[in-house]
């Protein structure tokens, strides 16, 4: 028997009401270390982790089996556990892990959950700003700021309406991986054509386009749990998000997300 569509939005909204809970105990757990002395590791792939890291995705991990034996997940740091159905917890216990090591506040862990190959609900926490966004799918974009009108309180959020690249404000990762990986020949070029052109990157990118203060992220190198969140998060808003070579999905290695309605044009202008 095929679930009705509100059954389906139901099953998403609870498995996103799980997904908040799960990011409550990240932040405190990220915060508990933030600013802090950190014993810090190289992986193999030279990358950093810190416990900070590690603590969180075995928490999320742990209450992922615990709620929900049946379902798989793939993480940053302990790899992927096949599970026994359609569904699995993509998990990024704190993206911009550089940031945290540093002492810079822009990083967040990054949680969502796919059925049937769609990603159907992600949660950013950004536990440092106070700020939070989080989505399911057909529900919309909604977060949640620790400043400002309505402090607290959450508010719908969507994409900006900007229709031209000289209008429109490029967000990005490290400008020199984007060049070097050769995906984007284009990039140079599109940067200059824009209005504006900052260098955001990690989910902080993301978010900005998903909120219509920005109209581009661009970043290459990212794994499929540093864009799981994010994909759903910027199209519940109204944005689109692909990879380079416009193709939907969130193992492309690379990721272009917009306010949708200058995409086409941003990806085309990418590829040179």
């Amino acid at each position: 028997m095929t679930d009705g569509p509100d059954e389906t939005a139901a099953r998403h909204e609870s498995w996103l009401t799980f997904a908040l809970a799960c990011c409550n105990a990240a932040d405190a757990l990220a915060l508990e270390h933030f600013r802090r002395d950190l014993v810090i590791e190289t992986k193999p792939d030279q990358t950093f982790v810190t416990q900070a890291d590690t603590a969180i995705e075995r928490t999320i991990r742990g209450l992922i089996n615990e709620t929900y034996p049946d379902h798989g997940l793939v993480g940053e740091e302990y790899g992927t556990e096949a599970g026994t159905g359609s569904v699995r917890w993509y998990i990024d216990p704190i993206d911009g892990t550089h940031n945290f090591m540093r002492g810079v506040p822009l990083f967040g862990t990054l949680l969502a959950v796919e059925e049937d190959g769609e990603i159907v609900a992600g949660v950013m926490s950004a536990a440092a700003m106070g700020e939070r966004w989080y989505a399911r799918r057909g529900g919309g974009t909604w977060a949640v700021g620790s400043v400002g009108p309505g402090a607290g309180e959450r508010r719908r959020v969507g994409v900006s309406r900007v229709a031209t690249v000289a209008d429109a404000q490029i967000l990005y990762s490290s400008p020199f991986d984007i060049e070097s990986s050769g995906a984007a020949p284009g990039f140079p070029d599109l940067v200059r054509s824009a209005w504006r052109d900052r260098g955001f990157g990690d989910f902080w990118g993301y978010a900005l386009v998903a909120e219509g203060a920005a109209e581009a992220m661009v970043e290459v190198g990212p794994n499929s749990w540093d864009i799981a969140a994010p994909s759903i998060v910027v199209e519940e808003a109204g944005g689109r998000m692909t990879d380079i070579g416009g193709k939907r999905t969130i193992h492309g290695g690379n990721a272009v997300a917009t306010n949708g309605i200058l995409h086409d044009e941003i990806v085309t202008r990418l590829r040179g």
